[in-house]
Formats: C-alpha cells, structure tokens, sequence
C-alpha cells in the first residue's frame, strides 16, 4: 500500500507508476495528465511554482502523464496517459529548477518510470533543509526574463498550490529585522551589503554565500579556475558531508553550468552540470533513502595532480570515492549513457548468499563463484522460458562444463560434463538451477558442476547467481579415471575451476534475466569465490583442505589447517577475461595472506 511520499518514489523508481493510481493528490503528491508547455512562460511559471511549494511543504512528487477525475471533491489518480519522451525536454527543466528556485532545491530528482506507452515523467523533490524558504521571482505571464527585483513564495497546502499572502511575507522580513537586533533600515541595509558583497555585477549572491566557514576557501577555488568559464553563484553554497558545493552558470549563454566541488583532502574541482547530473543519477538507485552523493562519493583528481582541475561537459569518465559504494568510475558510452561501476577491490566479508544452495550437500570439496548483482530495477525481472531453453542449449560448451572437462582429461580420462538436467533447488520465473554430474563405477556421483540463479525475495534483495565444482567423492571420481591418477587439485588448476566457475556466474547465468548492461546499480556487485571441505569423517571433523588441495605454492601456513578458506572481490561482473584472470590470482593471494599463508605471492601461482 503506498501512504507516503517515500514509497510512491521507490514504486516510481521500480518503473510502477501504475501503483500510484487510486491515490488522491495531497500535500506530497500532484499528478498532471500532459507536460508542462515550457514554450509558454505561464507553463514556466506553474513548474517553478508548483517545484518550490513542495521544497517549502516538506518534499513531494510530481507526476506528469497521469489523469486524475474528481471524487468527493478530491482529485484522485485516475489512468496513466503516457508521455512520448521526445516531447518533453528534462534538460530543460532541470535547468528552470537550477536558475528560477531560490535557493535551488536540493536532490531534485527528474526522471522516466514506467515502459512504452504507459511512460510518465515524474520529479521528486527531497525534504529541505530546516529554516530554508524557497522563493520565485513574481509570476508575469508574459515573454521575457523574469524581474530580479520581485519574490513569491508557494506553498504547499493539501492537495494545492497557493501563493503565501504579502501580509505574511511582511510578517516574516520583520521577524528576521526583529531577530537581527538592529534598526529597520541598518537591518536591510546589512542584508543587502551581504547579498552584493563581492558579487559580480548584475548578481544577487557570492560565491561561498551560505558557508560562512569556507567562503573564502570557496572563493580561492572559484579564483583559480576562473579559466574554465565560471559564471556567477545560481543559488546558496551548501555543505554535503565533508564537500562545500556550489551552482553556477556558464560565463558564456547557453553553455551548461558548472558545479564547485571542494573536499577535504583533495584540489578543488569544477565540474559540468551534466557530468555532476550523471553523478547524482548514478547514486540515486541506493535503498533506503540514502542522499545519492552519500552513496556514490564525489569526484576524485588524478593521482599525478594536486592543482584544482576541472571535469567538462564531454568528459567521458570520471573517478569518484567518498560514498559508502567505495571507489568506482562512471564512464559515459558513446551513446552518450553513463554507468557506474566499482574499482576492483578484495576483502573477506561474505554476504547472505555465500552459502546458498548447500543444504543437504556435503562434497569432499566444492569450489564456488558466487556473484551478487544488486540491480536497482532486479523486482521487474524475471526468467523467461526462451531464455531458459538458450541456456540449457550453452550450459554443455560454458565455461565451467569446460573445466570439469579438464580435470578429468588431465588425468588420462575424456569425461565431458555434457549431460546437464535440472539442478535440486527448483526453476521458476524467478530462479534457474541445473546440474551435471560425472558418475562413479557405482553410479553415484563422483564429480558434479552445478549452476544457479534466483531473483530477490522477501530475504534477498539482489540477484545471486552462482557456479559450484563439486568433488563428490574421490575414492568414486578415482575408479573411474583409471589407476594411479592422483585426485589432490593442483593450485593451478583450483585456479583454472574458479575462473571458469566465475566467468559463468558473471556472464553467462544474468543473460537468462535480459540485457544485464542495460541495468544500473543500487550497491556495488561483488563476487565470492570460496574452497570448502565440507565432508565430515567418521569422527564428524571436516578434513583439511591440503589434504585436497595442493597448497605448497602458498607457502608455510602460520596460521593452522582450515576446512575452509574465502575472498570477496568488489569489480565489475562482466569485464575481459585477462582482467579476471590478473584480479582472480590477486584476490587468491590476498585470501592466502588472511588465512596464514604470509609469503603468498603473485608469481608463485
């Protein structure tokens, strides 16, 4: 059920706009059945108007191609018209938002939900910060720049828009004469030496206004890189964390503004409005509400460079750090679509899908990929049956069936892993899961690959694709190869099995969902690569993985025997196979050093 304005924007973000229909319009919510006809000024006007109400009412949503009809005299959502998105400029209003709003909101969020002919533009405007009022310049009606020297505040009230009474603007200035302590006329006289003070001409603000702690520092910054083409200050600096941040325009018309970025720690930068929008969008998909730079960071200099630096409107990458996604880039396509990815990093932290699809399984050793994609549009997913037959077509030539294949044939056997059937843990529209096994002279398993997929559920929120090699049973995998092989895994081949058992987790499993590069992020990826002894003896202790596992190459192991051991690399699911072979035998190390192998080293793989 959506009652508020956080759970209609996570319906529209999910592209459910049908969800929102049966709403009333109320002090949040507006709907509006056509796009604003910004050719008009009055049209102008009423987006400004209608924007600024919600920033000054709490936040609120407005949603454009949906009608409403009138029910005991209040409007509710009715249909979804659809709009045809070549017809509605976003840049556009964007912009308005920026140059008309004083302050410029924060976080205004303007974006597409929904498909084909049941799209709607949607504008999410965030909660305020408190004691800030948001004014625009006085309606006109007419063609023509609007005047500088006027103010109206909206308001939000209910389910409509009004202008709050000169009465009530009148009681507010004396409020704040009343609270300065000084005379009327030095009051305003204050007020507007402040407003001008270090202004350029024809501007109603300086560069750091609204930061008195880091005016200067902000106006050195603006100084240096007056060579990039800064404009004057659009609306009030503001802090993000430990960034000051600032709006402004192009000295040159028509050219895209500019934001000023200071972080602590790092050369000021100035960055182009539509790179900086690229950043925002790129953090916006984050869960629970969190503020998209919180997310995704802010822009991070080359490490040859401590001078201020600027990020222009054609820049096609840029390095971000700062957020709680840790280091990433956004790289623009030559299609003009930005995209977020994480910088390669290893860890040891294994989430809630580590251990998925084990129950009822105790293999000698398993050797597991396990690729976690946190797509922000992951609930419109599902397998469709085309896709799943596709697979089942590929799974005897994937990469992990090729794998198998080469245990066996490095051991003077010619053992395909060919024969694929439904794996044990189900297949629906929402999960994928098959199996092949190699059996003994017995018929019972000895070697079996395994792979599986399952959209979110109600306890996982991501997609969890996987890829298991499992050694069932050594003695049983021993009598089928032919006397004298050994069964004991190389390290190079424990590498091999992982890349493979990687590859296809990351690859080929998600093309059973859709176009995975069509999909953004609302957390970084990760994959999972684990060895397990999981067999217990007769004594119920889990074996060592030496015992299974050639590990010499590690090195002495100060650490003790484990059953068990694991890393998690943060990177990119799909990237070139050299580049996962070079991050697979760095996360392999980093993983030996935690575990107690300390002289692990690249080159002893």
């Amino acid at each position: 059920m959506l009652n508020d304005l956080k759970s209609a924007l996570a319906a529209l973000e999910a592209h459910q706009p049908g969800s929102l229909l049966g709403l009333r319009e109320t002090q949040w919510l507006d709907a509006k059945s056509g796009p604003y006809e910004l050719a008009n000024p009055k049209a102008v006007e009423e987006l400004t108007k209608d924007v600024a109400a919600f920033a000054n009412g709490g936040g609120g949503v407005i949603v454009i191609g949906i009608a409403t009809r009138l029910q005991h005299a209040e409007e509710v959502l009715d249909h979804v018209v659809g709009l045809d998105p070549a017809a509605v400029n976003v840049d556009q209003i964007r912009k308005l938002i920026r140059q008309r709003i004083t302050p410029a909101p924060r976080g205004v969020r303007v974006g597409w939900s929904g498909a084909d002919d049941q799209r709607v533009l949607f504008i999410g405007i965030p909660a305020q910060a408190a004691g800030t009022l948001f004014v625009v310049p006085a309606p006109v009606g007419k063609p023509g720049s609007s005047r500088p020297d006027t103010v109206a505040v909206p308001m939000r009230d209910g389910d409509s828009t009004h202008w709050l009474p000169r009465a009530e603007i009148q009681q507010l200035l004396s409020a704040g004469i009343r609270a300065s302590g000084m005379p009327t006329a030095q009051a305003l006289t204050e007020l507007v030496r402040q407003a001008v003070s270090e202004a350029g001409p024809g501007s109603g603000l300086r560069v750091g206004q609204g930061l008195p702690d880091r005016e200067r520092e902000m106006r050195t910054a603006y100084e240096e890189l007056a060579d990039a083409g800064l404009g004057q200050p659009t609306g009030e600096a503001w802090a993000q964390g430990a960034a000051a941040l600032q709006d402004l325009r192009h000295e040159v018309d028509g050219e895209p503004g500019w934001v000023l970025c200071l972080v602590a720690g790092r050369p000021p930068a100035a960055v182009a409005a539509p790179v900086w929008q690229a950043i925002v969008e790129a953090g916006r998909r984050a869960p629970g509400g969190q503020d998209p730079l919180a997310a995704v960071g802010f822009p991070r200099p080359p490490e040859d460079t401590d001078m201020p630096w600027v990020i222009p409107a054609n820049a096609l990458s840029v390095d971000l750090d700062g957020g709680s996604w840790g280091a990433g880039r956004l790289t623009c396509s030559g299609r003009g679509v930005w995209r977020w990815q994480p910088l390669p990093r290893f860890s040891l932290n294994q989430g809630r899908s580590a251990e998925n699809w084990t129950a009822g399984q105790t293999p000698a050793l398993r050797l597991r990929a396990v690729v976690n994609l946190p797509w922000a549009e992951a609930s419109m997913l599902e397998v469709s049956k085309a896709r799943r037959t596709l697979l089942e077509q590929q799974l005897p030539q994937s990469a992990v069936a090729g794998a198998v294949t080469m245990l066996s044939r490095r051991r003077g056997a010619d053992l395909p892993a060919a024969g694929w059937g439904l794996g044990p843990f189900g297949n629906s529209a929402r999960s994928v899961g098959y199996t092949c096994t190699i059996a003994g002279p017995d018929g019972g398993p000895a070697v079996k690959a395994s792979v599986m997929l399952a959209l979110p559920t109600t306890l996982e929120s991501t997609v969890v694709a996987c890829a298991d090699v499992l050694i069932e049973n050594p003695t049983a995998w021993a009598a089928v190869l032919g006397p004298g092989w050994d069964t004991q895994l190389g390290l190079d081949e424990v590498q091999a099995v992982l890349l493979a058992a990687w590859e296809t987790a990351a690859e080929l499993l998600p093309d059973v969902v859709g176009n995975p590069a069509g999909l953004s992020w609302a957390a970084p990826p990760t994959t999972e690569l684990r060895m397990t002894c999981e067999q217990p003896a007769d004594n119920g202790v889990l074996p060592v993985l030496d015992t299974l596992v050639d590990l010499t190459p590690l090195g002495p192991n100060d650490g003790g025997p484990r059953s068990q051991m694991s890393v998690t690399i943060t990177t990119a699911p799909a990237i070139v196979r050299t580049e996962r072979q070079h991050l697979l035998r760095e996360a392999l190390v980093h993983m030996a050093r935690q575990f107690g192998y300390v002289d692990a080293e690249v080159d002893l793989l």
